[in-house]
């Protein structure tokens, strides 16, 4: 039995006595495995289980020739099928690998080997390995140090609504747009919805679980997520990362009784170990709180469980409702929903990342990010819910509002990245009148409508302006310039300023013959190119519009 796991800090990986290994039924073929890609291992049990997902524990450890060791959870694929997903984190090394369980069956006990080998495709979600933190806390990282900033959409609901062939649409029309990064509600989270058993379906929406109605997550709907299995690939083939987030804790999906506030402690941690089990040999991030306050019962347990179980400690966060240190009017009859100050658990060993929100009211609101950047210990942050464009039947957060907002979050604190939204894209709406939402979080649009909203592209094309930069890490430094004016610095390697309405910065300490550069990020590119010189300061192209200055030497 395995009593315990150490943590290899070097390789962020698990480490298993090898004492504990016992080999049985095992199988002779070794196969090639291209390094972070992730292969799949099936066995079959002969034996019948009442629920096969909530009574039995499956994990497999693997190591290899150097000694290198970490496990991974199994996940229930339905009938009597258990698999487990493995990327090996490195190349020229066999893996010898054994399945266990928490029951006495020679069938979820094999045994094996595969032989790691480099990735030859251009894949940035494969190509540079998975997701850790950075050194500095404040942003996310591939496992060969490349940067990188999140630039998020945020299709919400496409899990539960979307078809292959309209996430292949979705997908095509972000990654041209720059979006590398997807945030998604699991499973459709509203207890009392109501609608057709489909995808595609006008108020219709396919069901991961059969009793979140009952209050619950035990009856587990397998086709449900191997459909969904097909969605996270085709997001992955785009270079678009997964955000998942098990469960909504604010609004939910139509405001019908969201479900994660209430779920069960130990039901909400299992489905995450599931989600955990089928997702995360990928590149992908856990939000294990949504629009909510961050205390609800499962979040604690939830983090824990990624704490223990994911090997490849991948980051984890929360995102937090907008009433930070407000009361909402909502809330006047429970106040427990608000002055979380979007810091709930900040100590805690298992958060990376902390997310603020700012509403829906088209208010540009940049104090929140300001002080999360403050809070200690440090963890990444940013405003992961802006206001979405044409909310309120198509009022709010129109066009450059979008670029201007991503932009100065990043400048004034929220340096792990930006996030943009759609309304009608969030809740994936089938036709421009389906029914079923209010007024303040509607429009007479459809989910592909939206994808040609004006704002998308401004926040997108961050992604293009940071492409190369060595930016992780970076700091807050106004400090750094004449008037205190936007500075994002890795004082030395990289410089990023917005400014508003053009104009000149001086940058008191940036090195002489840095590359620099000035991008519109209005259109999207970059205008002009030079290097830095005794001259500190910088002018924009005119004083028209808003420019950002950046410089630092970019990977080749």
């Amino acid at each position: 039995m395995i009593t315990g796991f150490i943590t290899a800090w070097k390789n962020t990986l698990y480490i298993i006595s090898a004492s504990f290994f016992f080999a049985c039924n095992n199988t002779s073929q070794t196969i090639s495995v291209p390094q972070w890609t992730s292969h799949e291992i099936s066995i079959q049990s002969e034996k019948e289980y009442a629920n096969p997902y909530t009574d039995i524990d499956v994990w497999a450890s693997f190591v290899n020739d150097k000694g290198d060791s970490l496990v991974r959870p199994a996940f229930w694929d339905g009938g009597n099928t258990w698999k487990i997903r493995f990327a090996p984190p490195d190349t020229g090394q066999k893996w010898k690998w054994n399945i266990y369980s928490s029951v006495d069956d020679k069938d979820l006990q094999k045994a094996g080997e595969l032989f790691s080998v480099p990735y030859t495709g251009n894949n940035k979600l494969v190509k540079h390995g998975l997701l850790r933190m950075s050194a500095g806390k404040r942003n996310i990282e591939y496992a060969d140090g490349t940067s990188m900033l999140l630039v998020g959409d945020t299709p919400w609901s496409l899990p539960y609504r979307a078809t292959t062939e309209q996430a292949t649409i979705y997908a095509e029309d972000r990654q041209k747009k720059g979006f590398n990064t997807a945030l998604l509600i699991a499973v459709q989270p509203d207890k009392k919805a109501e609608g057709p058993n489909a995808r595609n379906t006008v108020e219709g929406f396919a069901r991961g679980f059969d009793d979140i109605p009952e209050g619950h997550l035990n009856k587990l709907n397998p086709s449900y997520f191997q459909t969904l299995d097909s969605l996270i690939a085709i997001l992955h083939d785009h270079e678009i990362l997964p955000v998942f987030a098990p469960l909504a804790h604010g609004y939910g999906w139509k405001g019908k009784n969201s479900f994660g506030p209430t779920a069960p402690g130990d039901e909400y941690a299992r489905f995450v170990k599931y989600l955990l089990a089928r997702y995360g040999s990928r590149t992908v991030c856990w939000l294990l709180s949504l629009d909510g306050h961050g205390d609800a019962p499962g979040v604690v347990p939830a983090g824990e469980t990624l704490e223990k179980w994911d090997a490849y400690k991948q980051p984890t966060g929360l995102h937090y409702n907008p009433c930070d240190d407000f009361l909402a009017t909502w809330a006047v009859n429970d106040s427990s929903h608000c002055f979380h100050y979007n810091r709930k658990h900040q100590d805690a060993a298992w958060l990376d990342f902390q997310w603020a929100q700012t509403g829906h009211d088209g208010k540009h609101l940049y104090h929140k990010v300001e002080r999360m950047y403050d809070n200690k210990p440090t963890k990444a942050a940013m405003n992961g819910e802006p206001t979405y464009e044409k909310m309120s039947e198509g009022k709010h957060g129109l066009g450059w509002w979008q670029g201007e907002d991503a932009w100065n979050e990043l400048m004034h604190g929220g340096t792990m990245g930006v996030v943009y939204g759609a309304a009608c894209l969030w809740q994936w709406k089938i036709t421009p009148d389906e029914p079923g939402w209010e007024e303040w979080t509607n429009a007479p649009y459809s989910w592909k409508d939206a994808l040609n909203f004006e704002g998308a592209q401004y926040v997108g094309a961050i992604s293009r302006a940071f492409d190369g930069f060595d930016c992780k890490d970076m700091e807050r430094r106004w400090d750094l310039t004449e008037n205190n004016l936007p500075l994002l610095a890795k004082e030395g390697v990289f410089y990023a300023s917005y400014l508003n309405n053009g104009g000149a910065i001086t940058i008191k300490t940036i090195p002489d013959n840095m590359p620099c550069y000035w991008f519109d990020p209005v259109k999207g590119n970059v205008v002009s190119e030079n290097n830095t010189g005794t001259n500190k300061s910088f002018t924009a192209p005119d004083n028209l519009q808003p420019w950002v200055f950046m410089a630092g030497n970019k990977r080749k």
